[in-house]
């Protein structure tokens, strides 16, 4: 509990203004001592590093000589290069150092986080973390000493980390997640408040909604680069802007003019974006390749049924509360959630923690020879580097690779249209049925019950088809990630003309609610393929896709907010959602030509991995 407290945002407020004399870290003990792989490695000499330094090359390279001939090989502990997110481990055995492990971080250029190797390494780790074996911190060409692990099983390595532990940080981020997804669409029920307090129209009074959502598409673009500075870190990014939102989240409630309440909404949104550029990251920190859809579908999840259950929490109280109320919510359940998170939300990311750990030893020992990786890495970082990556990149790719393309085309379009329900329930089950405000936000649930069934038809896929096959097997080829999707992608359509054909009076509120629930379920399922197939297939570009993604989609969503009312009432309800439906066809054809033509894709690709 001190180590979660000590890394999170409250700790190091108080060990800054301490000047770190309190929640102090092993190396700022008075008894710590060295571990010997780090006295031994500043100490050996200079001829025995050169001789490990060639043992490895050579070993590095009979591997790339076998895999370029197509043979698999299974190299002995000895002489396997681990690779675990950032780090890289292997055996080192000379006459002083028998059994111990050679260890560095390696660039984000380096690594290749979705791969056979790493599937493979994470399984001999998966062992290795249930001993304690001391790891050797490698020495490089110029003198410096990488500073790494430990040990096989040090406490500070994320990866490491008891369930218990991770599982506090992972419903952290799901319900930050969650609570900045439904301060987009529990604006909703105020809609109409609006337009009466500013005498504003319709298109008007959904502006609020629609410049949220596209902030949180822009934000990525900006915080998921951030992040990655090692310097930086992942914590005081959510940190920082989780406060702003809560801050923002006051004068959004009190504000006394529509454009006031238009610049805060944006604000707001973009402030909340963090969780969404970097939630699926944090959850890569901690867990293996393997077990990782797992916490990102708890995350997806928390995403998608944000906006669903906005509607709900607001709706039945706006008749007495006034319209200000849905927006006085949004600084109800952000509050808590901030406050959590700046005491119990620790340091993810392995870079930030070794550079932190390279400081502390500089200071033990006095040695400046004591580096992490990444301090090596960021001489030669940038600022139009990290331009390039997060904002011109991503659109090259997009624009280039048409499996890239359509991924994101369609992703944006379904979401698209799940933000078009907002405009086109007020305008079915009030009409012809009858429903108050609360009572369309009961509607929404529906989603929730789609999310659940996706989440089990997901997980059980998982669990007894995906992962025996892959420890059985290895790795298959990226497209068969998206068999899932293959039946899932006729969902969208069918759900959609359920539902615009049987919303009338004449037929009862459940059947439209049925469709919306197949349209959600199947989408839901479809989106975990695809977060999964892109990684697979561009894993050095993995972070600039998910952000070029994120902007798409909610550029799309945006617009879909603004023109779903007047599609809706210009061509009646009927009509407009089989225009969306007949456009939701383009997913069934391009998901089977992904599936089918998607290895030739890649190998014309400069940008994927065949």
């Amino acid at each position: 509990m001190m180590d979660i407290l000590r890394d999170a945002p409250l700790g190091q407020t108080i060990r800054l203004v301490t000047r770190n004399t309190v929640l102090l870290y092993p190396e700022e003990f008075p008894d710590f001592k060295m571990p010997e792989t780090y006295n031994a490695a500043l100490k050996l000499p200079e001829k025995e590093q050169e001789a490990a330094a060639t043992a490895k090359a050579t070993n590095k390279q009979t591997r790339i000589s076998n895999r370029a001939s197509g043979e698999r090989t299974f190299a002995p502990l000895e002489t396997l290069e681990l690779e675990e997110g950032d780090i890289e481990q292997k055996h080192l055995h000379d006459h002083n150092l028998e059994g111990l492990h050679l260890s560095r971080t390696k660039s984000r250029l380096e690594t290749t986080p979705y791969s056979e190797e790493r599937l493979e390494i994470e399984a001999e780790l998966a062992l290795e973390r249930t001993q304690t074996r001391p790891i050797v911190p490698q020495k490089t060409a110029d003198g410096n000493i990488l500073v790494g692990w430990y040990t096989t099983d040090d406490a500070a390595n994320p990866q490491n980390w008891s369930n218990a532990k991770r599982f506090v940080v992972s419903l952290i981020i799901c319900l930050y997640t969650f609570v900045v997804y439904t301060g987009s669409a529990i604006y909703t029920s105020s809609e109409q408040g609006v337009m009466e307090k500013f005498n504003v129209g319709p298109t008007a009074a959904s502006l609020p909604l629609s410049l949220y959502v596209l902030a949180y598409g822009i934000g990525p673009l900006v915080w998921a680069p951030l992040s990655e500075i090692p310097v930086i870190g992942r914590s005081p990014v959510y940190a920082v802007t989780m406060t702003l939102f809560t801050i923002l989240s006051l004068p959004t409630a009190l504000v006394d003019n529509f454009a006031g309440l238009l610049v805060l909404r944006f604000l707001q949104g973009f402030f909340g974006s963090p969780c969404l550029a970097i939630g699926p990251a944090t959850m890569q920190d901690m867990y293996s390749l393997l077990y990782l859809p797992f916490a990102l579908t708890a995350w997806v999840s928390a995403a998608y049924c944000g906006p669903s259950l906005g509607p709900l929490l607001s709706g039945f109280a706006m008749p007495a509360m006034g319209w200000r109320w849905s927006l006085w919510e949004i600084l109800l359940v952000s509050g808590p959630i901030f406050l959590t998170m700046f005491m119990l939300l620790p340091e993810t990311s392995t870079p930030n923690i070794l550079l932190c750990r390279a400081r502390r030893l500089r200071k033990v020992t006095g040695d400046k020879r004591l580096q992490a990786q990444c301090e090596i890495d960021q001489k030669n970082l940038r600022p139009s580097t990290i331009l390039l990556d997060a904002i011109i990149k991503p659109m090259e790719i997009t624009i280039k690779d048409p499996a890239v393309a359509f991924v994101n085309l369609y992703m944006a379009l379904v979401y698209g249209i799940y933000y078009s329900f907002f405009e086109v329930f007020p305008l079915v089950y009030p009409v012809y049925y009858g429903f108050s405000l609360g009572m369309i936000g009961v509607v929404f649930t529906c989603v929730l019950v789609a999310c659940l069934i996706g989440i089990a038809i997901y997980c059980l896929y998982l669990q007894f088809i995906l992962i025996p096959d892959t420890i059985t097997h290895g790795l298959r080829a990226q497209e068969s990630r998206l068999v899932p999707a293959l039946f899932a992608c006729f969902g969208p359509t069918i759900g959609l003309f359920i539902f615009g054909w049987t919303a009338r009076a004449s037929i009862h509120w459940i059947v439209p609610t049925i469709g919306i629930t197949v349209y959600a379920a199947s989408v839901f399922i479809v989106m975990q393929c695809i977060f999964v197939y892109v990684p697979l297939s561009y894993p050095q570009y993995a972070a600039s896709l998910f952000a070029a993604n994120d902007f798409l989609r909610s550029a799309l969503a945006c617009g879909s907010i603004l023109f779903a009312r007047p599609l809706f009432i210009n061509l009646g309800v009927a009509k407009g959602v089989s225009v969306l439906g007949g456009l939701s066809v383009i997913g069934i054809f391009g998901m089977f030509g992904l599936w089918k033509f998607g290895a030739k894709l890649r190998a014309r690709s400069k940008f994927a991995i065949v």
